[in-house]
């Protein structure tokens, strides 16, 4: 959940370091540091504790420049965040490292360190590794073969990128359930993380698999798999702009995708529905065959995803008439679960790369599951490559750490999976051509929605002061309740819950008093008068409600109820996207009058690359 940034090229490689980890920061922004090979051969690192405007900081007291170099921005797993724990590390004779992940064996690999005389200055898990690598280079091994040989001792999930003096114009990278890009140029080859990083020097990538170890100098890169055989990993040019992650006029960059929103869904269902009905072809060519037989659905997915796929199984229940079942991807991995015969699996991720998702799906392809379906942003990620089928996203860069356009756009293509699904179990021609019809319609309501801004920004001064929260929804509303507590407890750090509406008799009530606001989300739908009758519950109890509803829901405000009215006309299956945005401006103005870190909230990263 770090970010990694490394160069070997014909040229200072400090700014290009310096701005990849700037790019990156949403991933990690504990501590940072770099280290270069300087001029007269040697290792020169710095780290600062902090973010990287930090790193800048020290570098503008105490300049460094190279040739070769790694950078590293850190979320802390293995120690707290201080300079002795931030990356790079190093050992003996100029070896560093950067490294994301966690080394699960790396106490049995201290002590035998240890036994052989090797000091610690860090709590971390990559200074281990750093050591690992001197060990066997000092037992006459080249640092080829002492990298090769380390990563074969390593149990875990890691990426590591390494450079040494006794060997300066090669820089050493090995992927192991953490992504690695490598960036090529004319004029060098660079090493991330995250595309993102890179986009400013190069669009042309490679992409490392599992069990890869790389060679990478300024006019080389030689790849060896598991086995250690030489392999070609094809060069792809990414469809991303540099400016694609700035964030332009907006102060944050969790409002600019707030407000990204109607483009991001609109893209996300172009080519994809002609005519009013799904074209055959939106989720690949192999994808008829394996839909039509498909008997059940089985959803994976973590935080907000998970939310995605809760909303999706009410869709796929009513609509398609099929059976489905959503589960936290770390507790499915252990949960050793059935399998009906011809169930879909399908996995959710904004990044492609979470550990628990990425591991669910590695599990499901030896269980006996139909197929594999991945809903996606990122087309380059590993997700996307281990599926079976892809449905990708297309919401474009999301550097915020709280999730706004990711998720709706993951509503919207299960929204499209749920019509490929119904059209091949008995959905009539125009009944699809209502909800196909119905997700066009979806960027409108949202643009609409999105001009409710200043009418949630007064609201949100009522949160300010506030610590505790309740959320309320019903039906395929009640995730939505969900994913707006999960938003305003992200970053706020205002303490939320969500629950079905139809459960506050059993529990939530103890809570409710003036100093708890309850906030509900309540469509025009079936359920409307039984949401009705639990936000009574509330009031009659001396609850503060705060109700985003329907023009024709009949809400009156008054004492202790403020109504906050929403675009007319939106229908039950478009009400959990157009639902969500008024709850995600809420979060952003209580955070920003609170304020916190609206885009880098504490102790959360973005992309969750480690179990």
């Amino acid at each position: 959940m770090c970010g990694i940034v490394g160069a070997i090229a014909n040229r200072d490689i400090l700014p290009v370091l310096i701005e990849g980890l700037s790019r990156l920061e949403y991933r990690g922004y504990d501590s940072a540091g770099i280290a270069v090979i300087e001029a007269s051969g040697q290792v020169r690192r710095l780290r600062t504790v902090g973010k990287v405007a930090r790193l800048k900081e020290a570098l503008a007291i105490e300049p460094v420049s190279g040739l070769v170099g790694v950078a590293h921005t850190r979320w802390a797993t293995h120690g707290v965040p201080s300079e002795r724990n931030a990356h790079p590390h190093v050992s003996r004779d100029g070896i560093a490292i950067v490294h994301n992940g966690i080394i699960e064996n790396h106490e049995a690999l201290r002590a035998e360190l240890m036994a052989a005389g090797y000091r610690f200055e860090s709590e971390t898990d990559t200074e281990v590794v750093a050591h690992r690598i001197h060990f066997h280079v000092d037992q006459g091994k080249s640092l080829a073969h002492a990298v090769a040989d380390t990563v074969k001792e390593l149990h875990g999930a890691y990426a590591l990128v390494v450079l040494g003096e006794q060997d300066p114009n090669t820089l050493y990278v090995a992927r192991a359930g953490c992504p690695v890009v490598i960036g090529r140029t004319m004029d060098g080859n660079y090493v991330a993380s995250d595309v993102s990083a890179l986009l400013p020097v190069t669009r042309e990538f490679q992409f490392l698999e599992e069990g890869d170890v790389a060679a990478i100098g300024r006019d080389f890169v030689t790849i060896r798999n598991s086995s250690g055989q030489i392999v070609e990993r094809p060069v792809r040019v990414s469809e991303l702009s540099a400016d694609a992650v700035e964030k332009g006029e907006y102060p944050h960059y969790m409002l600019k995708e707030i407000h990204e929103q109607p483009r991001a869904i609109a893209e996300t269902l172009a080519e994809r529905i002609a005519g009013g009905h799904l074209l055959a072809a939106a989720f690949g060519p192999t994808a008829t065959e394996a839909l039509a037989r498909a008997e059940a659905v089985q959803i994976v997915a973590c935080g907000t995803s998970w939310h995605a796929g809760c909303v999706a199984r009410y869709q796929i229940e009513q609509i398609c008439r099929l059976p489905c079942w959503v589960d936290i991807a770390s507790e499915f991995r252990y949960r050793n679960p059935v399998v009906p015969p011809n169930t879909l699996f399908v996995s959710i991720s904004q990044s492609g790369e979470t550990a628990d998702t990425l591991a669910a799906l590695r599990q499901a392809k030896s269980a006996g599951y139909l197929s594999t379906l991945a809903i996606c942003n990122v087309p380059e990620s590993s997700l996307v490559r281990e599926s079976d089928l892809v449905l990708l996203t297309r919401a474009g860069p999301e550097i915020g750490v709280a999730s706004t356009k990711a998720f709706t756009t993951q509503l919207t293509a299960l929204g499209l999976l749920v019509l490929a699904l119904g059209k091949l179990h008995g959905l009539t021609k125009d009944r699809e051509h209502e909800l196909a019809t119905l997700l066009l319609e979806t960027p409108r309501l949202v643009e609409e929605t999105l001009a409710l801004d200043s009418v949630v920004r007064k609201l949100a001064e009522k949160f300010v002061q506030k610590n505790h929260a309740l959320f309320l929804g019903r039906g395929a509303l009640s995730p939505v309740a969900m994913e707006g507590a999960l938003k305003l407890k992200e970053i706020s750090y205002i303490h939320a819950e969500a629950y079905a509406a139809g459960e506050l008799k059993h529990g939530p009530l103890a809570l409710i008093d003036a100093d708890m606001p309850v906030i509900a989300v309540a469509p025009n739908n079936d359920l409307l008068e039984k949401l009705k009758s639990n936000l009574q519950e509330v009031r009659a109890r001396g609850g503060e409600l705060y109700v985003f509803a329907d023009p024709d829901a009949g809400l009156v405000p008054g004492d202790g109820v403020h109504v906050i009215t929403m675009p007319k006309h939106v229908a039950e299956f478009q009400a959990p996207i157009v639902y969500t945005v008024p709850l995600q401006l809420l979060a952003y103005h209580v955070a920003t009058m609170r304020g916190t870190d609206v885009d880098q909230p504490r102790n959360l990263a973005k992309s969750v690359t480690v179990e």
